[in-house]
């Protein structure tokens, strides 16, 4: 069986072949760098993260478009709210959003353009839509026409006049559902040159551009989180296809992040932003409780729910790192199964749990090779899952594995010794007096951790 995904447009789960043999083309909808990232946020790129490793782990090279929305209404309103320019929020915000990536070992993407600097390519397939009958000008400002594309609303499911406005009906609109491609440049706001006048483009448009400029006109999978799904990703597929391309061939999109029943804002202050997360448990935790649940499915945060994450997580580690074995690469039957039935974490994360439990049992047997064995193939996985505690991005998290490893190699050999003796109970109480010493160092030197 192959990898299959639920493609959003279809409702259907469908076999996933790319476009290119061995090259996946992927334009995730990246942040809009208004506040600083939150853990609502962070769940979409870690899920698609896990995807991206995935397709990597199949043998396909990976070509992932991540853009950065550095211009848009939000933007603007906290630019003239604080009496700042648009850049000095978006800068420092943007550079969060990259801490936070890198820190939750997410892949970096194979090209991160930023809406501020794909203005011409905006402009120009604004101009197609209007050639082609399917947007018009109307005093300074440029309007798709949802009744030129016979499609709207599919991927939304979702019929033409039952449909909800998502934008202020200004004057001058054909019809109150039609969405802005340039909006007229109002008093202290960034402006850029067009055929239309001074303005700035719509946000919709954005991605589309940028989408084409690096993926071309058509590519193998669109994702984001599931309230882009309208108007956003609507309005995207309906403005490329008017411009003539083909645009995604599958739509993916993750569950929301609910905080007591609501979704979670973006504020300046947030008290659910990744930084403050941080303080509580280890990035490699977090990105655990955010990958654990199906990608599609809610989940509803809560600390609580986080810590028993961390707890989880903490026992696979406490296996890996007193075997510390290299990675096999082989994994297990059930683990590809459920990674190709649309990315199923949740049974993934069970065969890791279930093969750490059959190592574990084995090193209480003294079988240390049958150990090892288990070991490679948990690590195997967990790298696939961007969660193997050896790999390179979580050792640099903490030097507390070189001791560790140093310590327990000192185990391993004294163990053997007394295994060599017949005592194989005197050298698994060793290992196992080693091991709780080294926990208790562990949340001596990471205090969030204490709980």
């Amino acid at each position: 069986m192959g990898l299959r995904l639920y493609d959003t447009r279809s409702h259907t789960l469908r076999d996933f072949t790319p476009r290119i043999p061995g090259m996946v083309s992927i334009y995730l909808c990246g942040p809009t760098v208004v506040a600083p990232p939150h853990v609502g946020q962070i769940r979409s790129q870690v899920s698609f993260d896990i995807l991206h490793r995935w397709l990597i782990n199949n043998g396909n090279a990976v070509l992932l478009c991540r853009n950065v929305t550095d211009i848009e209404d939000k933007i603007i309103s906290r630019s003239l709210s604080e009496g700042i320019p648009w850049w000095r929020i978006t800068d420092p915000v943007y550079r969060s959003f990259a801490r936070t990536y890198t820190s939750l070992g997410c892949l970096p993407p194979s090209v991160e353009p930023r809406a501020t600097g794909h203005i011409p390519e905006m402009i120009e397939m604004i101009e197609e839509l209007v050639a082609a009958g399917h947007a018009y000008e109307s005093d300074g400002n440029v309007y798709f026409a949802v009744d030129s594309y016979p499609g709207y609303g599919s991927l939304s499911r979702q019929q033409v006049q039952h449909i909800r406005i998502t934008e202020e009906n200004d004057r001058g609109k054909r019809n109150p559902r039609d969405f802005a491609l340039w909006k007229r440049a109002k008093p202290g706001e960034p402006v850029w040159v067009s055929p239309w006048g001074e303005g700035r483009p719509g946000w919709h448009l954005e991605c589309s551009a940028m989408a084409r400029r690096y993926l071309g006109g058509e590519f193998d999978i669109h994702g984001g989180g599931a309230n882009l799904i309208f108007p956003h990703h609507e309005n995207e597929m309906a403005q490329s296809r008017g411009a003539g391309d083909s645009f995604a061939r599958f739509w993916l999109h993750n569950g929301p992040v609910t905080h007591r029943g609501e979704k979670i804002r973006k504020h300046v202050r947030n008290p659910l932003a990744v930084p403050a997360l941080l303080d509580r448990v280890r990035p490699v935790e977090l990105r655990y409780y955010l990958a654990a649940a199906h990608y599609r499915s809610p989940v509803e945060f809560s600390l609580a729910a986080v810590e028993e994450a961390a707890t989880a997580f903490r026992r696979i580690e406490r296996f890996v790192l007193r075997v510390g074995s290299e990675a096999s690469g082989e994994l297990p039957p059930q683990f590809s199964r459920a990674m190709d039935d649309d990315l199923s974490v949740p049974q993934a994360l069970a065969a890791v749990h279930a093969t750490v439990g059959e190592g574990n049992a084995a090193l209480a047997a003294g079988d240390r090779e049958s150990a090892v064995t288990k070991c490679g193939a948990v690590r195997a996985m967990l790298n696939v899952l961007g969660l193997d505690p050896l790999s390179d991005v979580w050792s640099r998290e903490t030097q507390l594995r070189d001791v560790a490893g140093a310590v327990l190699g000192v185990a391993r050999n004294l163990a053997e010794a007394s295994a060599a003796k017949g005592d194989h109970e005197h050298a698994l109480i060793m290992e196992r007096q080693i091991e709780t010493a080294l926990s208790k160092r562990h949340h001596i030197e990471h205090p969030a951790l204490i709980r």
